[in-house]
């Protein structure tokens, strides 16, 4: 039987590009080498307590993802961040400090000395870049608002968002919006005032009271018997016809494929039809990363927990990156009079934790966060998730290899990219790059002749 589409990869990009063929009325399967779908979308309850595996929040800001959530129904049942998230929270050295997520916070607190805080309000009199030479994170914002600002502010968050080192990742691949506002409006405060931003953008991060793995799981349940799993992808073979894909449960064949797996396991199977593709996606590193949830009773904390959470600046003898506040962000994280934390760490920063047991990495993490929070006693509940290899690297050049990879189905008719290495690592990114995917492929099978079981040309 042919197939119109074939999706490798059972993640929320794979079950979200399957979904949109689906929608498109494609005759589309999904297969997943694991027994369950939603990839690294985790979501597990114990105890009263709730840990996210993987990713915490859905942000709102992405048009195409909302809307996806829409058509799945998930939209009315989001919940909002909630009424306690109050303040933003940094760690330098032992120096733990609130900034108020009103615009003019950092301004306002003495996080950043005098002269750092000038030097922001200088940034929307330096010119913009004209050379058009790609830029680390780090040196973009240095330029912009100095190296305090570099060192204090956006490279703790990108050891937060990506687990990443910003003096590696590039603007353009991370943080494209800023680049692209510095070459329209000169200036970053001027592109932000244009774009009129909320005044908190952190409270349209939503999730659901079940947890992240709701999406995946609602995707899966609108695919139905479209998903198979436990079916392990050994390699293609490209024929006239399109492609034949083989499994641990035999040959099967479709028009189109759509390979929506992690880098390394992507760039195995392009290995033989396109070396091109295969060399860019193995210059994507994936650092692994440590989750460490803890739950306390609440009369143990002396911190407030008013926030997010907190992230964390270079610290030679530190391992954590950042820490969230779960059941302040979202309610129903922990039981009444308890409050459930999760710390990560690894990443660029500290790529070599895997040397460390499980006891001693779980032993460490509970450590500094104790001393940072003020926690007595032990805690009421402790869980790690290691994840050996963790969110893709967008380093010096992704802007290049990201069009390199866009430009697989003219290298191979038919044949189609899509995950989180691509437009963004966040769940609403990779349903946004789902969308495009699958519009990039129903057009090409809707100009492409097919062969029916009656071995007749047909067109789509």
């Amino acid at each position: 039987m042919m197939l119109d589409v074939i999706v490798i990869g059972g993640g929320v990009s794979g079950l979200a590009t399957a979904h949109n063929l689906m929608r498109q009325g494609l005759d589309v399967q999904l297969l997943e080498r694991q027994v369950r779908t939603g990839g690294n979308a985790i979501s597990q309850r114990f105890q009263g307590f709730l840990m996210e595996h993987g990713p915490t929040t859905f942000n709102a800001s992405v048009p195409a993802a909302i809307q996806h959530l829409s058509d799945l129904d998930l939209l009315a049942d989001a919940c909002d961040l909630g009424v306690g998230v109050k303040r933003r929270y940094l760690l330098d050295g032992d120096k733990l400090s609130g900034i108020s997520t009103h615009p003019l916070g950092f301004f306002r607190s003495d996080y950043l000395s005098l002269r750092g805080r000038v030097s922001m309000l200088l940034e929307g009199l330096r010119p913009r870049k004209k050379d058009g030479a790609e830029e680390t994170i780090h040196a973009f914002a240095s330029r912009r608002f100095g190296r305090e600002f570099a060192d204090k502010i956006i490279d703790p968050m990108a050891a937060g968002l990506f687990m990443g080192d910003s003096h590696k990742l590039s603007i353009s691949g991370a943080f494209g919006k800023l680049a692209e506002m510095e070459q329209e409006f000169g200036s970053i405060t001027r592109g932000v005032l244009a774009a009129k931003r909320g005044s908190e953008p952190g409270r349209h991060l939503y999730s659901w009271s079940g947890g992240m793995a709701t999406v995946p799981s609602g995707l899966a349940m609108a695919l139905g018997s479209r998903v198979l799993t436990g079916v392990t992808v050994l390699g293609l073979q490209k024929t006239a016809q399109g492609f034949v894909v083989k499994t641990t449960q035999g040959n099967r064949q479709a028009r189109a494929v759509v390979i929506a797996a992690q880098p390394h396991v992507a760039a195995g199977l392009l290995e033989n039809i396109d070396p091109v593709g295969t060399a860019g996606l193995r210059e994507i590193m994936a650092p692994s990363i440590n989750v460490v949830f803890l739950g306390y009773r609440r009369d143990q904390v002396a911190h407030p927990l008013d926030g997010l959470g907190f992230l964390t600046t270079r610290t030679e003898n530190r391992i954590i990156s950042g820490v969230q506040f779960g059941s302040t962000m979202y309610e129903g994280r922990a039981p009444d009079g308890h409050v459930a934390i999760s710390a990560y760490a690894g990443g660029m920063r500290n790529p070599d934790l895997h040397k460390l047991s499980d006891v001693d990495l779980t032993a460490q993490v509970q450590q500094e966060v104790s001393q940072t929070l003020g926690i007595t006693g032990a805690p009421v509940v402790t869980r790690l998730r290691r994840w050996p290899l963790g969110l893709p690297q967008y380093s010096l050049g992704h802007i290049q290899r990201r069009a390199v990879l866009a430009a697989t189905p003219v290298r191979v008719e038919g044949l189609f990219l899509a995950g989180n290495y691509l437009d963004g690592v966040s769940m609403a990114n990779c349903l946004d790059c789902a969308g495009r995917v699958g519009a990039e492929a129903a057009a090409f099978l809707a100009n492409t002749p097919s062969i029916g079981q009656s071995g007749i040309q047909r067109t789509a």
